[in-house]
């Protein structure tokens, strides 16, 4: 049916009408003193959805420019970087710093788990004269469907004194990150996640102590600078022509955020993500991260029944029913499919999703018991 498509992809994720009728005005003067106002509500917002009183930068890029920014204005060719990787987005750190001229160590954790805490500390104990400069992460790893324990993480990696290095895109505004109390040296994120608007831009904060290492960057970014971008949000402006109309969208959808507030928007993530799983495992498919406690509450992984393949499940789901969910990425790909609830999600949508899987599957021939993995869920997210 004509314009009934729903994404339930890790991004880009559905837009709130709000948003898109302010996308659909004429763009304003990105000098004028009317958008100046918008830019000083929407860096007061950030902030609070960051949960730092440190200034959040604001890139017309997808989030991978903001990850190349927080590289290439710290690190320095030649400087030791540990990567933390459990999927896809894990390594394009490694690939970013390797590019910069980093000396890049991996710790790796097999696809579907969290990085443990003992090994990381085991690991950075062992550096004894300090040599590792820079730590990166993923927070919420998307290709997976696994969430690492951000918070003890950092505390290992502050405990040594490296800079910590996050890509929070799909946790910030989904799942719980406190910048400042967990003393996190860099977030990054994207638009088109929790923030609920379409991809273009990219947000990045920097700590007091990350700011530092700036300072001591030999040949910082041009476009992506710290500096420009810092003397520019003082002035309640951007150092070079931003994507006005998506700002405008993202003004719209931090007033639903504020709204909600930071706990109802965890919640009702986690709340879905429950509901979805319950709903999945009473299908009798399986999940292809099992353990509760890392499971990511933005996207979930699920893999194929026998006889039935990803592709197959994919292309039902959207013919059928105009629901269109991942595919697994690079060795996961046609292993597994993921099924997005982030950003402007709710239960209705789910129960949707779920029914729809029930019914796409038995089109495939694989036998559901109808109705009971959508009255699971239900039960799930009443009683969450």
């Amino acid at each position: 049916m004509k314009d009934k498509q729903f994404l339930m992809i890790p991004g880009p994720t559905p837009v709130p009408e709000t948003a898109l009728l302010a996308m659909a005005k004429h763009p304003m003067g990105h000098r004028s003193a009317e958008f100046s106002d918008v830019l000083k509500e929407v860096f007061e917002d950030l902030k609070w959805v960051f949960q730092t009183e440190e200034n959040v930068f604001l890139y017309t890029s997808s989030g991978t420019g903001a990850m190349e920014a927080a590289i290439y204005n710290l690190v320095n060719p030649g400087d030791k970087v540990l990567s933390l990787v459990i999927g896809n987005f894990g390594e394009r750190w490694a690939k970013i710093s390797k590019m910069r001229g980093a000396d890049v160590e991996m710790i790796s954790a097999d696809w579907g788990k969290a990085i443990d805490p003992a090994v990381l500390k085991q690991r950075l104990d062992q550096d004894v004269n300090k040599e590792i400069k820079f730590v990166t992460l993923t927070h919420n790893e998307t290709s997976t469907g696994v969430t690492n324990d951000l918070k003890t993480l950092n505390e290992i990696i502050q405990e040594h004194g490296a800079i910590s290095i996050v890509d929070g895109v799909t946790s910030v505004g989904a799942i719980q990150l406190k910048m400042d109390e967990w003393k996190v040296d860099v977030v990054v994120s994207g638009s088109q996640k929790g923030f609920m608007i379409p991809p273009g831009l990219a947000f990045l904060a920097c700590s007091k102590k990350a700011w530092k290492a700036y300072e001591n960057c030999k040949c910082p970014s041009f476009y992506f600078n710290f500096g420009a971008y810092k003397k520019s949000a003082a002035e309640f402006t951007t150092p070079y022509t931003p994507n006005i109309s998506l700002i405008m969208a993202l003004g719209e959808t931090m007033k639903m955020m504020k709204a909600e507030g930071l706990e109802n928007m965890f919640d009702r993530h986690a709340r879905l993500a429950a509901g979805l799983r319950t709903a999945v495992r009473r299908m009798g498919l399986k999940l292809f991260v099992e353990d509760d406690s890392i499971a990511s509450n933005a996207i979930t992984s699920i893999l194929p029944p026998d006889g039935i393949t990803v592709p197959q499940i994919r292309k039902t789901l959207s013919k059928d029913f105009d629901i269109v969910v991942a595919n697994g990425q690079a060795q996961l790909e046609n292993k597994i499919f993921r099924m997005g609830h982030l950003g402007f999600v709710s239960e209705r949508d789910l129960i949707t999703a779920i029914g729809s899987l029930e019914m796409a599957l038995t089109k495939l021939g694989y036998e559901v018991p109808k109705g009971e993995a959508t009255t699971a869920a239900i039960k799930t997210m009443l009683k969450a």
